[in-house]
């Protein structure tokens, strides 16, 4: 069955970095395209970031833009949120989806298969 677990989520401060991964299996990886989800507490799940299958094509919420990096690697079944500048308001659970149709979608009912959420958290 298609698993995505996502990783390096933790405790940083503010301005602090950090590198998020997801890993598929499963599933044939590189023809999804992927997609990070974030739910702030108290708050519904936001839309982040996300990449086409090849990589070529990404999107980005405007809150994040210049600050946080979606890419992905098919050759491991990986696909990565690099975060930089972080900011109080960027604490929250942090979900890697995927969607076989390929697309860069921002909605969240276009993705079919999600993992359990890493927590962010950014300390002032």
């Amino acid at each position: 069955q298609v698993q995505l677990v996502e990783s390096g989520g933790g405790l940083v401060q503010v301005g602090g970095s950090l590198r998020l991964s997801c890993a598929a299996s499963g599933l044939t990886f590189s023809r999804y395209a992927m997609g990070w989800f974030r739910q702030p507490p108290g708050k519904e799940r936001e839309f982040v970031a996300a990449i086409s299958r090849s990589g070529g094509y990404t999107g980005y919420t405007d809150s994040v833009k210049g600050r946080f990096t979606i890419s992905r690697d098919n050759a491991k079944n990986l696909v990565y949120l690099q975060m930089n500048s972080l900011k109080p308001e960027d604490t929250a659970v942090y979900y890697c989806a995927g969607n076989s149709l390929g697309g860069v979608y921002y909605d969240r009912k276009e993705y079919s298969n999600w993992g359990q959420g890493t927590q962010v958290t950014v300390s002032s």
